[in-house]
């Protein structure tokens, strides 16, 4: 099993910047891409970005330029710093992670964009 846990989500007004992090842990072995997905009210989920374990990355056209994921090997963690911010990024944000073609999520944080 894969424990995914989120934190870092709150109040933000436009223009700010907030960082998530989504710390691993478990039968973390094998996970060979871990990303953030979001969801927000009234909307479909939507894919946000991904690192794969090569070190890659990959962001959706509405977030490129003002999020930027990372990860901690050291610390099984990952990283999205968004800046910018815009009230159409408020959402719930999820952490995924692929292992070995299973995807997983964590249990999400909220982030909301308002002033």
């Amino acid at each position: 099993q894969v424990q995914l846990v989120e934190s870092g989500g709150g109040l933000v007004q436009p223009g700010g910047s907030l960082r998530l992090s989504c710390a691993a842990s478990g039968s973390i072995s094998g996970i060979n891409a871990m990303g953030w997905d979001r969801q927000a009210p009234g909307k479909q989920r939507e894919w946000v970005a991904t690192i794969v374990s090569g070190g890659s990355t990959n962001y959706a056209d509405s977030v490129k330029g003002r999020f930027t994921i990372s990860r901690d090997n050291a610390k099984n963690t990952v990283y999205l710093q968004m800046n910018s911010l815009k009230p159409e990024d408020t959402a719930v944000y999820y952490c995924y992670a692929n292992r070995v073609g299973i995807y997983l999520w964590g249990q999400g944080t909220q982030v909301t964009v308002s002033s």
